[in-house]
């Protein structure tokens, strides 16, 4: 199994960084602005990445933990079969200043070429997610950073 692995400070307050990330409405400003369901244990989260009117793409979590200030954990139950059965976290911690977000999407069965695209593409949101929380705006899909014919 491999991992995709990120890291990103951000300057705002933990409980501000948490609700971004364990809030379908956070979510929504910093990943897809498609993003529905119940953001609770136990339930799903829909997340609809689009072409228009044409879903380009879609993922289903089921959220297994919401430690708050502490971090997140999604299993995807739905989606490209790449991602079918692999667990997406974001751990949180204080250092000085910052917010560490720790990002993991682990689990992929062989690091194949669309998981180096989906590397890339965490990165842009993650970047995204810190321009959410230290300035009020995000770039979610459909305004993300386009950076191939995958998106």
């Amino acid at each position: 199994m491999v991992n995709i692995l990120h890291r990103v400070g951000i300057q705002a307050p933990l409980q501000q960084v948490y609700q971004a990330l364990a809030t379908a409405q956070g979510v929504a400003g910093w990943w897809t602005t498609s993003t529905t369901g119940q953001s609770q244990v136990g339930e799903k989260l829909s997340f609809r990445f689009m072409d228009g009117d044409r879903i380009r793409a879609e993922f289903v979590m089921k959220v297994l933990e919401l430690s708050p200030d502490q971090g997140v954990l999604w299993e995807v139950v739905s989606g490209a079969d790449e991602w079918i059965g692999t667990h997406i976290s974001f751990d949180l911690h204080q250092d000085g200043d910052y917010v560490i977000v720790l990002f993991k999407h682990q689990g992929w069965k062989e690091p194949v070429e669309f998981m180096h695209h989906c590397s890339t593409k965490w990165a842009v949101f993650l970047m995204s997610l810190k321009s959410l929380v230290e300035t009020g705006i995000g770039l979610p899909s459909p305004d993300d950073v386009k950076i191939d014919n995958w998106n």
